[in-house]
């Protein structure tokens, strides 16, 4: 019997292996959460502090996403993973003892929260980039749906785990609970038999690596869309984090095996609105999904506000669970597909830096509205922008659009000659820039519609690594135009040249095809000189 269609992604050994681990390692991290913010209401109650835990978990996501996704994209990322992993444990492991000796306070459990959360902002671009490499590409998609919904069975079941242990054995215990948890990641990681990786030139500098990484998101109008649409949701559904154990503790007047329940709930409702996300994908388009969870994110934020009973809390935090599962995958599967595999975990980076900092921003503010207006107005507040914000920002696009054919006649594109051999030492340093240049003569009736096409033409260029675009018109000669622009370095040339995609090629034909009948477009390279 065929395995249902949300399950086929499981046929490739390699994501099986590691979705188990994930989600093994993740119910640890619930569970370190959990006693983690509970903890917190013993050694310090104020709404700050409380939300503080939180903030600090994600703002390492926020300082150091970028430039752990550039060392996932030029590191083996098997190694790489491996590295954070021993981090965390120990990290975890050190946080027990000193709760079991009782020499924890309040801002030595904020600082080991950060030091693990550090471990975390490693992770997070690193195995979101692993997630093409597992499956065939006709699986990606379901993959990457698969994960969020591993990520929120483990909020289901850390959680509601984490409160029994707390209410059982004390916070000690959960902290040692989420050390064995990456124990078992950790094996994972080892069995799995990672192709070798083919480098047919030298790998990018970390700094240079984050530039570039940067550059393409800047000149990507998709990412950029994606990137803002999902800072501004989740800066406004973010309260809900921060403010949820004092929500349970003073409102409700309830436990922490209450305080694991309402965040398994969550969970539930997460897992849930994972089977029937494909049929709201089928009537509403990605777009549509995520502003139709967003609100439901406001909603569910306000009707926690307005509770003063378990079940109506409990509600609000399954359509929260729900909501925020829908509202996530969606956009965190439309910046993987909009990313290059060259720079795609500095993109997911570039992502988490944004979301994770609109977590902590939203967290920490959360706490400070509670602690000076009251805990559900604050709550109901948060979940009006949460409403508002995701109506505001749902022109900005998502999904890149297709690529028109190529104007006839098509011109093919133009080549330079190949390097002189005594310029060839001098391109071998890789310490002298390039710059590149194309010279066009177009017919004046074309000049707008040529013009439109060079503005597409700018963010190829820039994506592929260019660190300045120019174009040029002949103050003589309207018809003749020169586009320049400058790489690092002649193995940043190549580099260019690996990452154009089908679509780039299609652009610069189309810039091409602009070219006058009987002329042709002239390339040429030019390398800068120690002067």
């Amino acid at each position: 019997m065929p395995a249902p269609a949300a399950f086929v992604p499981f046929r490739n050994p390699a994501f099986r292996l590691l979705w188990v681990g994930t989600l093994v390692s993740n119910i640890g991290g619930w569970v370190q959460s959990t006693g983690a913010g509970w903890l917190m209401t013993s050694l310090s109650p104020s709404p700050v502090m409380v939300s503080l835990v939180q903030a600090a978990s994600l703002l390492p996501v926020f300082l150091l996403a970028l430039p752990a996704g550039a060392l996932a994209d030029i590191m083996d990322r098997r190694r790489f993973l491996l590295i954070t992993q021993f981090w965390i444990l120990g990290c975890a492991l050190l946080l027990c003892a000193l709760t079991a000796a009782g020499l924890l306070g309040p801002w030595g459990l904020l600082a080991l929260t950060f030091c693990i959360g550090i471990g975390a902002a490693a992770n997070f671009p690193a195995f979101g980039a692993t997630t093409p490499e597992l499956v065939v590409r006709e699986d990606l998609v379901q993959a990457i749906v698969l994960n969020a919904m591993g990520f929120n069975l483990a909020r289901a079941i850390g959680p509601a785990l984490g409160g029994l242990v707390l209410g059982w054995a004390g916070a000690e215990l959960a902290f040692a609970l989420n050390a064995a948890c990456f124990l078992y990641l950790i094996t994972a990681l080892f069995l799995w038999k990672r192709a070798p990786e083919t480098v047919t030139m030298p790998r990018e500098k970390l700094l240079d690596a984050m530039e570039s990484g940067v550059r393409f998101v800047l000149a990507s109008p998709v990412m950029r869309g994606i990137i803002i649409r999902a800072a501004l949701p989740h800066f406004a559904g973010s309260a809900v984090w921060g403010l949820l154990p004092l929500v349970v503790r003073f409102r409700l007047g309830l436990g922490p095996s209450a305080f694991g329940l309402m965040l398994g709930a969550m969970g539930v409702g997460a897992v849930v609105a994972g089977f029937f996300l494909p049929a709201l994908r089928n009537r509403l388009s990605r777009s549509g999904v995520v502003v139709f969870c967003s609100c439901g994110v406001g909603f569910s934020m306000i009707l926690l506000a307005l509770s003063t009973h378990p079940a109506p809390a409990g509600l609000a935090m399954l359509l929260y669970g729900a909501s925020w599962l829908g509202m996530t995958s969606t956009l965190s599967a439309s910046a993987q597909l909009a990313a290059r595999p060259w720079v795609r975990a500095r993109v997911i980076g570039l992502y988490q830096v944004a979301t994770f900092g609109s977590l902590a921003l939203g967290s920490t503010l959360g706490g400070v509205g509670g602690a000076l207006i009251g805990l559900p107005e604050t709550l109901a507040a948060f979940g009006v922008a949460s409403i508002v914000l995701s109506v505001l920002v749902r022109h900005l696009p998502m999904d890149a659009a297709p690529v028109a054919p190529p104007l006839a006649p098509a011109h093919p594109e133009p080549v330079p000659e190949a390097p002189a051999a005594e310029l060839l030492p001098l391109l071998q340093g890789d310490e002298a820039r390039l710059l590149e240049s194309v010279r066009y003569a177009v017919p004046p009736a074309s000049r707008e519609a040529f013009l439109a096409t060079m503005a597409e033409v700018r963010g190829v260029r820039l994506r592929a690594g260019a660190i300045v675009w120019r174009l040029y018109e002949d103050v003589a000669h309207p018809e003749r135009y020169v586009e320049l622009w400058a790489v690092r370095s002649w193995t940043d040339h190549l580099r260019e040249q690996s990452r154009l995609s089908d679509g780039d090629h299609a652009v610069l034909a189309a810039a091409t095809a602009f070219q006058q009948e009987g002329t042709a477009a002239q390339a040429e390279r030019f390398v800068q000189l120690p002067v």
